[in-house]
């Protein structure tokens, strides 16, 4: 009779398991109990293993969490064919290849179909099958999050509703009350008040099977107790059945107002399993950890202790909730509670990556390219095109504007979205709005995420030509409306034809108004 593969894969995790255990014992004797000091350029969970809470779950698009880690980080599927293949470092702990990526996805889409784990326990995640409150998901498009990490282009993995990861047999993952820590570098641009965006530990049959069965993170808008303070995105714990910010489930802290649209942020829980747990963020661009909570488990009855499954879920809620929004980079999973001292090792370490720094080239269409894009006309040659309010407008822009005004008005040049026989054409990333792409909706240009369909890759991407009004300028035709060009009108941003029944398409100054000057970024 043949065995099953999910037993092969079962019987392959625990002897994974029980060796793992085997070389943690002989490190504790070969060091007589103390943990060995964290070496220089110690990454995530060498900075956890250093301090005795090794990771028994260590999941990252865009690195790798391990100095010696040299695996796969992640799997790709493309459309045309079918065909798979792993993404790995350049190098041994370094940054994804994501050229390797592009170049196996070129003139099709791939969607992202495994993450691999990098800690000895070998716990990926696939995407995740039908559960109590959502049907089977699909895998997120891999070229949805370009993002700028270590001077390196890699790709983050951005999820819309229905999309969802997760795995049901796993090793080493804490259960039945055990100690355990975990964190995820996600965004605070891209989130919502649906359940759930979880990463960490949730039920083995995608079900609600009570209070205290989940362990995870979750990070949006969603607040399940009343009162929370400001409008967040905020840290919370998914112990299934309520997002708690407190024993109380309500935020008992009036200065916890969430995070903010902060571009990247670091998320952090660890449980005791018994009678404690703590949340702590940060930004993960700069700065230390804040402890939001720090106390008992919630008075409800079932969470203390807890009742952890062991199963690991991105992107849903336990039952495979699955109607929110999210945005993620890294994450690792920790047996037993890390230090606070070991966090703050780890936060550094985030913040040393360079998590959306500047890309190294300005000015150029290029992909990979950061450019703001100038108005030509006469009335607006100090203008430039911004989002505001999630809207596409011209503005004036100087070195004194605001930051975030020179943010809003500043774009990454992407490899077209429609891929194909766009391969001459662009899409312009948000620079402030990590996965968020200029695109048009009823012929207005608006800031939007991008969700993978056709319909958005198509609307996302623009040809570049000579500009229509001459003097070295470019024009910018709507891929799929090749007779509108990117135009501005009464301030606002559309794709306008040189006459029609709009107001927009007017064909007063219509060849000045879709010249534009491309230029150096104004936020590096």
């Amino acid at each position: 009779m043949s065995v099953p593969r999910s037993c092969h894969r079962r019987l392959r995790k625990a002897v994974l398991g029980v060796l793992a255990t085997l070389a943690t014992v002989a490190a504790l004797v070969v060091g007589a109990g103390a943990p060995p000091a964290t070496a220089a350029g110690s990454l995530p969970c060498d900075v956890y293993g250093a301090a005795g809470t090794p990771c028994v779950a260590a999941h990252s698009l865009v690195r790798a969490l391990y100095a010696s880690y040299d695996g796969p980080l992640y799997q790709v599927r493309r459309a045309s064919d079918g065909a798979t293949a792993n993404i790995g470092p350049l190098t041994a702990g370094g940054y994804a290849n994501a050229a390797a990526q592009d170049s196996f996805c070129t003139g099709t889409t791939c969607v992202i179909t495994e993450i691999h784990d990098q800690s000895p326990r070998h716990n990926d995640l696939t995407v995740e099958g039908a559960g109590g409150a959502g049907a089977a998901d699909v895998g997120a498009p891999a070229d949805a999050l370009p993002v700028t990490v270590g001077g390196h282009q890699v790709y983050g993995l951005e999820i819309s509703a229905g999309m969802g990861y997760r795995d049901n047999s796993t090793s080493g993952v804490a259960v039945n009350g055990q100690a355990e820590g975990m964190y995820m570098v996600t965004s605070g641009t891209h989130v919502n008040n649906r359940c759930c965006f979880d990463y960490g530990n949730a039920e083995t049959n995608n079900m609600d099977t009570g209070n205290g069965h989940m362990d995870a993170i979750n990070f949006g808008t969603e607040c399940w107790f009343s009162p929370c303070y400001g409008q967040g995105p905020w840290v919370q714990a998914d112990l299934e059945n309520g997002l708690f910010q407190s024993d109380a489930g309500y935020s008992r802290n009036t200065f916890n107002t969430g995070t903010g649209p902060l571009p990247f942020v670091t998320a952090l829980l660890k449980n005791n399993g018994q009678n404690h747990f703590a949340l702590k963020y940060g930004n993960a661009q700069s700065g230390r950890l804040t402890t939001t909570y720090s106390g008992g488990e919630p008075t409800a009855s079932g969470y203390s202790p807890m009742h952890q499954e062991g199963a690991i879920v991105l992107g849903t809620g336990g039952d495979n909730s699955n109607g929110s929004i999210g945005s993620f980079f890294e994450g690792v999973m920790t047996s037993g509670i890390p230090t606070d001292a070991a966090d703050d090792a780890v936060q550094a370490n985030i913040v040393s990556v360079g998590y959306g720094g500047p890309t190294g080239s300005t000015g150029t269409l290029t992909p990979g390219s950061e450019i703001s894009l100038g108005a030509t006309t006469a009335c607006c040659t100090a203008d430039y095109v911004r989002h505001q309010n999630d809207a596409a407008v011209i503005s004036p822009v100087t070195s004194g504007s605001s930051s975030l005004d020179r943010s809003d008005a500043t774009w990454i040049v992407r490899r077209a979205l429609a891929g194909g026989a766009a391969a001459s054409c662009v899409s312009f990333e948000s620079r402030n709005y990590p996965g968020d792409f200029l695109r048009h909706s009823d012929y207005r240009l608006r800031r939007a995420p991008m969700d993978g369909t056709a319909l958005f890759r198509s609307d996302a991407t623009f040809c570049p030509t000579a500009g229509r009004s001459g003097s070295g300028t470019t024009s910018f035709a709507s891929y799929n409306y090749p007779a509108r060009y990117l135009r501005h009108y009464d301030y606002g941003v559309y794709i306008a034809s040189d006459g029609g029944s709009n107001a927009f398409d007017s064909a007063t100054s219509w060849a000045d108004d879709v010249s534009w000057r491309i230029t150096s970024p104004w936020s590096p």
